[in-house]
């Protein structure tokens, strides 16, 4: 028997496959003051390229304070884009349902404490653009977050992270062995001094 394969529709989210970081803004709502931080995303193929995995999380002032779970996929039967989300929010997962029009995926969802939210992507090889939107009646809307994100970001942080730590280590290293040195060294200078010392009391005593 012979597996089905993607098809087209599945082709078209390829562009959200990499690891991207960016500049986001919040704007103030019912959960959050609004204010600046940084997104990072890695989105990868799974089941065969049927559906993507991603991994998602928020920096603000240095620390990690969002972090969110999707899996995305193309429902053939409705002809719609799905996204099964959940976050450190908590609560139950959330079913984001739309279409991908013109680079544009578009998926919306009624919010578990009430009103509706709304995500889009503007999708390019190298480049995203992301609004995020709530409503209280679905029809009208007000943006909650914008970011803008780049391939490769996450990768570049993490390269600089080890790259730094590796020369840390390598200066304490450095230094470690530099202070081993001065100690044997002082030691040795030390021992040849007493044993002289003794050496020429010996004579001394013998004339």
């Amino acid at each position: 028997m012979e597996m089905p394969k993607p098809g087209e529709a599945h082709r078209k989210l390829s562009e959200l496959i990499g690891e991207w970081q960016g500049a986001e803004t919040l704007h103030p709502s019912p959960w959050d003051a609004g204010g600046a931080a940084t997104g990072r995303t890695v989105n990868r193929w799974i089941v065969d390229g049927f559906a993507i995995h991603q991994e998602y999380e928020q920096v603000r002032d240095g620390k990690v304070t969002f972090r969110g779970h999707g899996v995305i996929w193309y429902d053939a039967r409705r002809d719609e884009y799905v996204m099964h989300w959940w976050d450190s929010m908590g609560g139950t997962v959330n079913e984001y349902r739309g279409s991908l029009e013109g680079g544009r995926l578009t998926l919306s969802a009624p919010m578990p404490q009430g009103g509706h939210s709304r995500t889009s992507w503007d999708l390019s090889p190298d480049a995203h653009d992301f609004l995020m939107e709530i409503s209280p009646d679905g029809s009208v809307w007000q943006p909650a977050m914008t970011g803008r994100y780049t391939k490769g970001g996450t990768k570049g942080t993490k390269k600089r992270s080890t790259k730094g730590t590796k020369k840390s280590a390598a200066k304490g290293t450095k230094t470690r062995g530099t202070k081993g040195t001065k100690k044997s060294a002082a030691k040795g200078t030390k021992q040849r001094s007493t044993k002289g010392t003794k050496k020429a009391k010996a004579r001394a005593r013998r004339r």
